[in-house]
């Protein structure tokens, strides 16, 4: 079904044409002659009665089946009993859907939206925020060229200052890269 994804499937009907015929293509194989143009017949006879044949099994198949379906009488949409059909409404449950199965789903899918707001970082992803990028991260030492992997004070190969964060001679805090005053005292920079 479309909405559950459940298959169903009847129960084989065999046909006495092809069981004939298979039997006469057999004795044409081992015999030849007089049973090879008779299993000529039952080909014919085959090919002519197989749409019969077909139609009544597909008749037969529909009959068993129809028990386990009924239609919606909103969406008109054809539903199994088992499992998409709700017998207290009256309705498909595309059309009135469990509530406490809704509500369970609700719940669940906002947990798992909460979980994934609130999950906490891990250290090294800590150090990906504004306030460390920000602050001169670079990719190769300015002095050796050096590649550097992560986010450090000197270079590990030449031992150059890689972040040169200034701070006021007179107050102590820390000046942005470039600055000629500090933003806290007014203190001209060094």
């Amino acid at each position: 079904m479309d909405r559950c994804g459940t298959g169903y499937r009847t129960k084989f009907q065999g046909t006495v044409t092809g069981a004939v015929s298979g039997i006469l293509d057999a004795a044409s194989g081992v015999f030849g002659g007089l049973f090879g143009s008779a299993a000529n017949v039952g080909d014919r006879v085959r090919s002519a009665t197989w749409e019969h044949d077909h139609d009544k099994a597909f008749s037969k198949a529909v009959e068993e089946i129809t028990p386990e379906f009924i239609q919606c009488p909103h969406c008109t949409t054809w539903v199994c009993r088992a499992s998409c059909w709700s017998d207290k409404k009256g309705l498909c449950k595309n059309c009135a859907p469990d509530l406490g199965v809704e509500m369970a789903v609700a719940q669940a899918q906002k947990s798992k939206e909460e979980i994934w707001a609130h999950a906490a970082m891990a250290e090294e992803d800590k150090k990906l925020g504004k306030e460390v990028w920000r602050e001169g991260i670079r990719a190769n030492c300015p002095k050796c060229n050096a590649p550097l992997a992560q986010n450090v004070k000197f270079c590990p190969e030449c031992g150059e200052r890689i972040q040169s964060a200034q701070h006021c001679t007179n107050c102590g805090a820390k000046m942005q890269a470039g600055a000629k005053f500090c933003g806290d005292c007014g203190e001209k920079a060094p």
